[in-house]
């Protein structure tokens, strides 16, 4: 997977900063059921956490909407994920049958 993660940073001219598996991540319950199309966004990493947060459909803004998750444990529950995560804070994917698109947000960094 580290060979996939560096080709997307590479490509992308992002530098490559994967993050701890033992950190926690925030993911909805329908991208863990393999709902597509796949979204994800990093913030600042900040005690304990990755930065990231994943969903597929709708985003919500309910408290509960995200579930806090380690990383280690998307090689089963979420691996379609797993290449885009190397990405530094302030990047997006979107991912779909046959689709990519991922992108620079620097309003991400912003607190």
């Amino acid at each position: 997977m580290e060979e996939a993660q560096r080709e997307i940073c590479k490509r992308l001219g992002a530098e490559f900063m994967p993050p701890d598996d033992t950190y926690k991540m925030g993911i909805s319950e329908s991208a863990l059921q393999g709902e597509m199309p796949l979204n994800g966004l990093r913030h600042l990493p900040e005690s304990g956490t990755t930065g990231w947060f994943i969903w597929s459909g709708d985003l919500s803004a309910d408290p509960s909407f995200f579930k806090p998750l380690h990383l280690y444990h998307l090689r089963l529950d979420c691996p379609a994920a797993l290449p885009y995560l190397a990405l530094p804070p302030g990047w997006r994917f979107l991912v779909a049958a046959k689709h990519e698109d991922v992108w620079y947000d620097e309003s991400l960094l912003k607190a």
